[in-house]
């Protein structure tokens, strides 16, 4: 799977926080209210923006496994996390954190979830969790995981996959041109085959109501204005970088949209939140 950089994941994770739906967190919260500590697996962890979003809800002791195929990033997880906490000290290859009257207690594990997902779930967590990795999987790998997640009764939170919905002010002439190659682009091989891109979030949805899961989806766009104005820069240059890529847009309008949106006066970008547990 194609990485992400330590620089991109530090300029989004406040919109990500902001962006998360705080009701479907909150049923989340109250899901696991009455256990005294929580084992926590996060997928794609990147640089534990993650854990930094959920731990409030969650019980007063934690253990959390970070997960991803990034060895560097993991490094930079362990690393922010240590000045994230109130305080921070290592236990064998073990983070102890501190923070707001929690212990969490971190590990970080480097993995390919396409060739070793079901030796992940086999360390059989009470919650597994991610954040804006489904739609870079294929339609096959998430059927697959939520069959895994299904066999062993394990509750799945994600947060902020992409869903397609972008609305960018003032409009412009190129913008649903730019959008349809955009979505071209994320359909395209991220590392577990063909993307789901914009349609992880219902392909998701629906295997797990099939394997008799409850199931709750929330809106959790990214509201981006004057303050966002460097996410916003790297988010429209990112897009023309993809949209480029396909040549389904000819170059002179690829560089007019990019013009015309790093100097827009907001945007908002359509992800989805998903709290699926077995009944």
């Amino acid at each position: 799977m194609a990485g992400f950089s330590p620089e991109w994941l530090a300029l989004r994770e406040p919109a990500d926080h902001a962006a998360r739906n705080p009701q479907l967190l909150a049923a989340v919260g109250a899901f696991f209210a009455a256990k005294p500590s929580l084992s926590v697996l996060d997928l794609g962890c990147g640089a534990g923006a993650n854990l930094r979003g959920s731990y409030a809800v969650l019980p007063d002791r934690q253990h959390w496994t970070l997960v991803d195929h990034d060895a560097d990033l993991l490094a930079v997880a362990r690393e922010r996390l240590v000045g994230w906490a109130d305080e921070a000290r290592e236990q064998g290859e073990e983070l102890v954190l501190a923070k707001d009257g929690k212990t969490i207690t971190v590990d970080t594990r480097q993995v390919d979830l396409d060739k070793d997902l079901d030796w992940v779930l086999g360390w059989r967590p009470d919650l597994v969790t991610a954040a804006a990795l489904f739609d870079l999987t294929s339609k096959r790998w998430i059927e697959r995981f939520v069959a895994a997640l299904a066999s062993q009764k394990l509750p799945l939170y994600t947060v902020l996959t992409y869903d397609g919905r972008e609305n960018w002010k003032p409009a412009h002439r190129s913008d649903a041109r730019m959008l349809a190659a955009f979505k071209h682009h994320q359909h395209l091989d991220k590392g577990f085959g063909p993307a789901a891109g914009p349609e992880a979030c219902d392909i998701m949805a629906e295997a797990f109501r099939k394997s008799g899961f409850a199931v709750s989806t929330a809106d959790s766009a990214w509201l981006l204005d004057e303050g966002h104005r460097d996410l916003r820069d790297a988010l429209a240059r990112g897009i023309t970088d993809a949209v480029r890529e396909t040549g389904q847009v000819e170059p002179a309008a690829i560089a007019a949209w990019l013009e015309a949106r790093q100097a827009a006066a907001s945007a908002r970008i359509g992800h989805q939140d998903l709290w699926a547990r077995p009944v």
